[in-house]
């Protein structure tokens, strides 16, 4: 990831600077940051993932909505993110914005240059956000999902889980973890 602009935004900014420009963008502390391109097993686990959130929404019967990569998520005045995937309940009525003010689940794929990051600052920023309940975080080498969950009095539990069902309530999902991962 590269620094782009030495002047420091807010969010509502960067979603102004952010329109029309390529690749893919977040906002850490005020600065711009050109997301790294992505391996293979990387867009294949992200689009398993998204797959198994859809599905599992269908089966629930839920009015949520999973959305893949490319919205944005506002966890500080100067810091936003686009994790891999998210469900939000209900859907936004806007369907024109950028933004997904209130996620239940937020997805991050593991990469080489992004780790330090997901298990980090976005796991920290991602539970300032309190309609978030879920952080998967989907490691695709060892096809491994480390679970944090919002608990009792704000603490977050981990569970690190590599088979068997995953149960995300709120708001009511249940789907196979191994089908976060691609089919060998």
């Amino acid at each position: 990831m590269s620094h782009v602009s030495p002047t420091l935004m807010d969010v509502d900014a960067f979603f102004v600077w952010a329109q029309g420009r390529d690749g893919r963008w977040e906002l850490r502390d005020g600065q711009p940051v050109l997301m790294a391109p992505e391996s293979a097993i990387h867009a294949l686990t992200k689009y398993a993932a998204q797959e198994s959130l859809k599905g599992a929404i269908q089966r629930a019967g839920l009015a949520c909505r999973m959305f893949p990569d490319g919205m944005t998520v506002r966890v500080g005045a100067r810091t936003a993110f686009e994790p891999d995937a998210l469900v939000v309940c209900p859907a936004p009525p806007d369907l024109n914005s950028m933004e997904i003010p209130n996620p239940v689940v937020v997805v991050e794929v593991l990469s080489p240059s992004t780790a330090a990051d997901d298990h980090g600052p976005k796991l920290d920023g991602y539970f300032s956000v309190p309609s978030v309940e879920h952080y998967l975080i989907l490691d695709p080498d060892r096809r491994v999902m480390i679970w944090h969950k919002r608990g009792q009095a704000g603490a977050i539990e981990t569970r690190i889980l590599r088979d068997g069902a995953i149960r995300l309530d709120p708001p009511g999902l249940e789907a196979e973890v191994e089908g976060f991962f691609p089919a060998d």
